[in-house]
C-alpha cells in the first residue's frame, strides 16, 4: 500500500520542497506521512467543499498548490479547514512555489504545455527569487490573436489584455501573481508577457511596454496544475487513484 510519504518523495524528486521560495509554507501541512493512501484528491485550493468531496470519495489525502496553512495559526474551530481536515482523517500535502519552479510537473511547465508553447524554459534570474519561464508559439500571432488564444486555452471568462508593438513569437510567463516579472521579460526579449494577475501599477507599466501583456486570472492560470501533475503521478505510482476535484471553483464570480 502507497503511503503518503511515498508520494511526497515522487514530488520531491521533481519539484524539490526545499526550492520552495522563503515567504512560502510548502509541504505536509496536516497529517501522518506513513499514512497509508486510499485515493488522492487534486486541487487548487482546500475549501470545506472539496474538504467534503474528499471525505464523499474516502479520499484520505489532498494535493492541493495553494497551502492550506500559510500564516500562522492561533487558534482552530470547526469553521476552519485545518480542523476539518484532521477531524475526517485527511492529510493534506501541500505544493506552492517549488511546484511553480518545477521544470519537470510544474505549474507553469503546464501552462505552458496547455497554450501549445514549444521549448519551455525555466528562466534563471542571478540573485533574486523569480519563477518566471519561457516558450515559443509554433507561429507567430498578432497581439490580439495570441490573447485570444489565452482565453480559448485557458477557459477563461475574460482576460485583461494591452497590445504590444509586433506580432508574438518568444511568451514570457508567470502564472498566478506574477506582475512584478514584466520587466525582465521586457530586457530578455519577449514578444509577450503572460501572467494571472497584475497590481494596478503593475498594469499601468504593462500598458507603457512595447510587449503584449496578458492578465488571465489568477484561477486559470494555475487549475492547469492538477491534470498535468495527476499524469505525472499515475505513471510513476500505478494502482493509486489521482483525481481532480469537481468541488473547486474560482473563489469569486461575476456579473
Amino acid at each position: 500500500m502507497v503511503r503518503v510519504c511515498d508520494i511526497y518523495d515522487v514530488i520531491h524528486g521533481a519539484a524539490p520542497f526545499d526550492t520552495a521560495l522563503s515567504f512560502d509554507n510548502s509541504g505536509l501541512l496536516i497529517g501522518d506521512g506513513n499514512q497509508e493512501v486510499t485515493r488522492v484528491l487534486l486541487t487548487l485550493d482546500i475549501t470545506p467543499a472539496v474538504v467534503e468531496e474528499a471525505a464523499a470519495m474516502n479520499a484520505n489525502l489532498i494535493l492541493s498548490h495553494h497551502p492550506v496553512i500559510f500564516h500562522p495559526v492561533k487558534s482552530l474551530g470547526p469553521q476552519d479547514v485545518a480542523w476539518q481536515l484532521a477531524r475526517n482523517g485527511i492529510a493534506a500535502l501541500c505544493c506552492h512555489t517549488n511546484l511553480d519552479l518545477s521544470p519537470v510537473c510544474g505549474v507553469n511547465v503546464a501552462l505552458g504545455s496547455k497554450l501549445g508553447l514549444k521549448n519551455l524554459r525555466r528562466e534563471d534570474v542571478f540573485g533574486e527569487e523569480c519563477v518566471l519561464f519561457s516558450g515559443e508559439l509554433p507561429e507567430a500571432l498578432a497581439p490580439e490573436a495570441f490573447a485570444a488564444l489565452v482565453k480559448e486555452k485557458l477557459g477563461a471568462p475574460a482576460v485583461k489584455f494591452s497590445p504590444g508593438e509586433r506580432e508574438v513569437r518568444k511568451v514570457f510567463f508567470c502564472s498566478g501573481a506574477g506582475g512584478e516579472y514584466l520587466g525582465l521579460a521586457d530586457c530578455r526579449g519577449a514578444d509577450a508577457y503572460l501572467t494571472g494577475e497584475m497590481k494596478h501599477h503593475e498594469e499601468l507599466e504593462a500598458a507603457r511596454s512595447r510587449l503584449t501583456v496578458v492578465a488571465a486570472g489568477h484561477y486559470h492560470t494555475e487549475k492547469v496544475f492538477a491534470e498535468f501533475l495527476a499524469s505525472y503521478l499515475r505513471k510513476r505510482i500505478p494502482g493509486t487513484a489521482f483525481l481532480l476535484s469537481q468541488g473547486e471553483a474560482p473563489p469569486m464570480g461575476a456579473l
